[in-house]
């Protein structure tokens, strides 16, 4: 991975976060959620999640964190659901929802890394880490495993 290549990238999305326009916001959730990593990136995409101006934003972005299955990405949202009132709490339970409705060995890893997180040293992360697994318990996904005889 090549740093000097990636940071302005990041820079560059950042930037286009703060655009008036609500389909700028959501491009910019869906790429930046790539560089969840980047300490430089973490704000903006809480934020993203947030977004007080349209929930399309929260949707789309909560679902690019959540569909990179790490650490990096469940963290980000379970630091946003903490600040989330009603309505976005709705939307980032849709994306959850969305991601992890088909795979139940996908929805089961998730929670395993919920079960990690939930012993971060942030309260925040913590906190957010149990709501966030409390939603994929919620879910019963289309497919298991097959089941070897």
């Amino acid at each position: 991975m090549i740093q000097d290549r990636r940071s302005p990238v990041v820079t560059a999305l950042i930037q286009l976060a703060d655009s008036g326009d609500y389909q700028d916001r959501a491009d910019a959730g869906r790429s930046l959620a790539n560089f969840a990593e980047a300490t430089e990136s973490r704000e903006m995409l809480v934020r993203l999640i947030l977004d007080v101006n349209d929930t399309f934003v929260t949707r789309t972005t909560t679902e690019a964190l959540l569909r990179r299955q790490d650490a990096a990405g469940f963290t980000i949202v379970a630091e946003a659901l903490l600040s989330a009132d009603f309505q976005h709490r709705t939307y980032i339970h849709e994306a959850v929802t969305a991601v992890f409705m088909v795979f139940a060995a996908q929805r089961d890893s998730a929670v395993k890394a919920c079960d990690a997180l939930a012993l971060d040293a942030s309260t925040r992360v913590r906190e957010g880490a149990i709501e966030l697994r409390e939603m994929l318990a919620q879910i019963d996904p289309l497919l298991y495993p097959q089941k070897r005889a």
